[in-house]
């Protein structure tokens, strides 16, 4: 199994991205993509070309993670909700992919930035979500540690100013 993350051109310049730290953790079983509106990744569009590859969105479509097919590569978009909602309108070639979506139970650990949705999670709790539901409980339980380690790390100015 293998974790693309889509991430918004500015977002993984940021201190509080949490996509870095699960490209640092998974390695190989995990690739930034920087997203480019003309100009897709070519291993990220033929991957989705061969198949077994779904988005991880939450739409009226999606399924939950929990009772989709096993996919063998999740696409997770990396940026906030506005960026997440351009990059999947401005790209054609996530259009036909499956859509899964994560029933959350709890609220987020992630509170460094301001106008969070409730309800979601960031880009390394989405990360822990579908490791733990394809059976990668060990990677998920190391992501789940160090995210948690990062967040308590965290001075509470960067929390309070963050948006």
């Amino acid at each position: 199994m293998n974790i693309f993350l889509l991430t918004h051109q500015r977002e993984h310049l940021k201190k509080t991205n949490t996509g870095s730290l699960v490209v640092d953790v998974l390695g190989e079983k995990a690739q930034l993509v920087v997203w480019d509106r003309v100009a897709p990744d070519p291993e990220l569009v033929r991957t989705i070309t061969e198949g077994s590859t779904a988005l991880l969105y939450p739409s009226t479509d999606s399924q939950f993670l929990s009772e989709a097919a096993d996919y063998e590569n999740y696409v997770i978009i990396d940026g906030t909700w506005q960026e997440a909602q351009k990059i999947v309108n401005r790209s054609p070639y996530l259009k036909d992919l499956p859509t899964v979506k994560i029933s959350v139970s709890k609220p987020s650990a992630y509170h460094l930035r301001r106008n969070q949705r409730e309800g979601c999670l960031c880009t390394a709790e989405c990360a822990i979500e579908i490791l733990k539901a394809r059976g990668f409980s060990t990677l998920a339980n190391n992501l789940q540690s160090i995210f948690l380690e990062r967040m308590a790390s965290q001075p509470q100015s960067i929390k309070n100013t963050m948006g």
